[in-house]
């Protein structure tokens, strides 16, 4: 266990997996919709669900869509309405990311966002890890005022982009929450915190639950991109939060 306790963040896509992280020992839940993509902007009736059955902080994804993080005109304006009716619904707290063509971050638009979305916390998600230099779009953050950051490190998982991380951890200090997330898992939470010095983790921790369909049809597939089953589903997985819970010490809470 690390030294400090360290708060543990479960992203999570359903009213379920929320009750299920807050059961098993989550001090907070990051809510977004279609994790498959990567995570968009979950439904109103989701956030309301999930604020009448958690008494620990919710923040919500806020992502018109999948893919980059340039973003339209109506796009904007859809990511606008979305962190008013969060805010109106109760959340804690909103994740979120615009980039420039260029891949820098977009100050004016957060900037917007963050006016709208006042006084709640503003985590800025991973299209950090889409910008070509890490530390001008930290310091980008830092004059924004963001509370946390999340990152993978600029790599494929937090894992791999340990070194990164812990020289953002080291540069901010304590001017702004590293949050690594991607790829953190039960085996490698304990020694990513020891390499980066965090005091904040991000997991998904799911496990597949198969369908109670009985009539299945294999053949068709609801999506344009196949996947696997139309019968089954990744919830949160209470024994996997508990294992990661047991390393950040749930006392944070």
């Amino acid at each position: 266990m690390p030294q400090n306790p360290v708060l543990l963040e479960v992203c999570i896509d359903s009213v379920q997996s929320a009750i299920t992280a807050q059961e098993a020992g989550a001090a907070r839940v990051e809510l977004c919709d279609n994790l498959v993509e990567g995570g968009t902007t979950p439904s109103a009736g989701m956030i309301q669900l999930c604020r009448q059955h958690l008494h620990i902080p919710l923040h919500v994804l806020i992502r018109p869509r999948r893919g980059d993080f340039l973003y339209t005109p109506l796009e904007f304006a859809v990511m606008k309405k979305d962190i008013a009716v969060a805010k109106e619904l109760g959340v804690d707290g909103v994740v979120l990311g615009v980039l420039l063509p260029d891949g820098n971050i977009d100050i004016p638009r957060i900037q917007e966002l963050m006016q709208l979305a006042y006084p709640l916390s503003v985590t800025f998600h991973r299209a950090f890890d889409l910008t070509p230099d890490p530390f001008k779009a930290l310091d980008d953050l830092l004059a924004l005022g963001v509370q946390r950051l999340l990152t993978s490190g600029q790599q494929a998982t937090a894992p791999e982009g340990a070194q990164l991380i812990a020289e953002l951890q080291k540069t901010v200090g304590e001017q702004l929450i590293i949050m690594p997330g991607g790829g953190i898992n039960e085996q490698n939470i304990h020694q990513l915190i020891q390499e980066t010095g965090v005091r904040e983790i991000h997991a998904s921790a799911r496990d597949r639950r198969e369908s109670q369909m009985q009539y299945r049809r294999e053949d068709l597939f609801m999506g344009g991109t196949p996947l696997p089953t139309e019968y089954a589903l990744m919830e949160a997985s209470a024994n996997r939060i508990k294992a990661l819970a047991a390393v950040t010490a749930p006392s944070f809470q």
